[in-house]
């Protein structure tokens, strides 16, 4: 394992946080990289869940939906409380037509924060394209 990043791994977690606010794609990867590669201590699995969610949205931007659903995956192995990478894997199986996946990671999500709006309308939406899919019969 590397040694702590310098700052520690809050400081590090919110200069990749603002590298990627300031779309600085591959900086702040790299920072997210470098925090996944230090691990979780004692107490830093949100830091660790925030880093492996944030890089794979970075990669869902770049549509490299299959890294990103593992970095999704991984943050959510690493913190499953954590509803915001149950979100965005559900996003990219929706894209990707996994209907029923992705309506499970909605469904997930309103388990863990019944108020997350962006969840309960992304359900929705993929209950009716399953629907619609189901009546072109593909």
């Amino acid at each position: 394992m590397e040694p702590e990043p310098a700052g520690g791994a809050t400081e590090l977690l919110a200069e990749a946080q603002a590298l990627l606010a300031g779309r600085q794609l591959a900086e702040a990867e790299e920072l997210y990289s470098r925090l996944i590669a230090h691990g979780a201590g004692p107490g830093a699995d949100h830091h660790l869940a925030t880093a492996l969610n944030d890089r794979g949205h970075i990669k869902y931007l770049r549509v490299e939906f299959a890294a990103a659903m593992e970095d999704y995956t991984a943050a959510i192995q690493c913190q499953p409380g954590f509803e915001v990478p149950y979100y965005n894997r559900g996003l990219v199986l929706y894209r990707l037509g996994c209907f029923d996946e992705a309506m499970k990671d909605f469904r997930k999500v309103l388990e863990l924060n019944p108020q997350f709006e962006d969840a309960a309308l992304s359900l929705k939406q993929a209950i009716l394209d399953k629907e619609e899919k189901q009546k072109r019969g593909y």
